[in-house]
């Protein structure tokens, strides 16, 4: 089977792309390396272009002729998304689109898209449904929501299977130590955290220390990037298999506060990681936790990696790597 994999050379997409390799898939990769790598890239499969431009894609997909997508390119800052706004929606909905329509009309007939928890908005505490209430808080989180419904409406017209796969908070690495998050800036706790452990930042700042938790940190549902690339994989084969279009969840089902996950991140680098209070970020919801039963029961998807302490080790291994000189 061939696939094309957008943002393939971004964090978790060289993930999605190193694990569809490993399991014997014929992969492209269409980044227009903004925000990726071109080392998580392996040679010869990478396509340089933006997954927005029509002609670019159309190119692309006539002269691969691609059995399926994966769609993983996006703009994923929270607190930028308020300020660009316009350039969200443009390069998050209108490219999700643009991609579903060349799919469909070259032929492509199965998508997996990388959705995200921001469509929820939050919760008071019980694990999110996809049947929840979709009210999302940030342009990013509206973006996804209005990505999905696009491509729901491409797609139901067109005949194109796709899932849109709502995974909370990524993080860990590959486990080789080789692939891991790499942002500029980085806005997400782990990779912060352990940067101030190398050295790389001063002190880590806490973004609010008032919510209604028991520690008054938000609380967040960490999931292991490799299983969010196995979760592909299995929407993948579960669309060849006939399944129904539609969202599902990825989550460890558990959530970590701020101050938990600070303290794993201490314990796995043997570092104190100096904390500094800082106000609350706009867009942040006090608690995200998912219920994942929906993928459990229709993809056979459980995490195999739900411990906080083993998602930090991975992630310290690929940072002490490439950051620690």
């Amino acid at each position: 089977m061939k696939l094309l994999v957008t943002g393939g050379a971004g964090y978790i997409g060289s993930i999605a792309v190193a694990r569809a390799l490993a399991e014997g898939f014929d992969v492209r990769v269409l980044d227009d390396l903004s925000t990726g790598h071109r080392e998580f890239v392996p040679a010869g499969i990478l396509i340089e272009g933006d997954c927005g431009d029509g002609d670019l894609l159309r190119a692309t997909l006539l002269r691969g002729k691609y059995d399926a997508v994966f769609h993983l390119a996006a703009k994923s800052l929270v607190g930028e998304s308020f300020a660009a706004r316009e350039d969200y929606m443009r390069s998050n909905v209108t490219a999700t689109r643009t991609l579903a329509e060349a799919c469909v009309e070259f032929g492509v007939s199965y998508l997996v898209f990388s959705s995200s928890a921001a469509v929820y908005g939050g919760s008071g505490g019980e694990p999110l449904l996809e049947e929840s209430p979709l009210a999302p808080v940030s342009p990013y989180g509206e973006s996804k929501l209005l990505a999905e419904r696009e491509l729901a409406a491409v797609a139901n017209v067109g005949g194109l299977a796709w899932v849109a796969l709502r995974f909370f908070n990524a993080a860990g690495a590959w486990a080789d130590g080789r692939l891991g998050e790499d942002h500029d800036p980085e806005t997400h706790l782990i990779p912060r955290a352990l940067n101030v452990a190398l050295g790389r930042s001063d002190a880590l700042p806490i973004y609010g220390s008032d919510y209604p938790t028991q520690d008054g940190t938000c609380i967040r549902d960490y999931v292991h990037v490799e299983d969010i690339a196995a979760a592909h994989l299995l929407a993948l084969k579960y669309l060849v298999g006939g399944g129904r279009s539609g969202a599902m969840n990825l989550g460890g089902s558990k959530g970590y506060s701020v101050l938990e996950v600070v303290e794993a991140c201490r314990r796995v680098t043997g570092s104190p990681i100096p904390t500094v209070e800082a106000p609350r970020r706009r867009g942040d919801p006090p608690i995200l936790v998912a219920s994942s039963a929906h993928a459990e029961s229709l993809l056979g998807w459980r995490p195999a990696l739900t411990d906080i302490n083993d998602i930090v080790a991975s992630a310290w291994r690929f940072h002490s790597t490439r950051f620690g000189g």
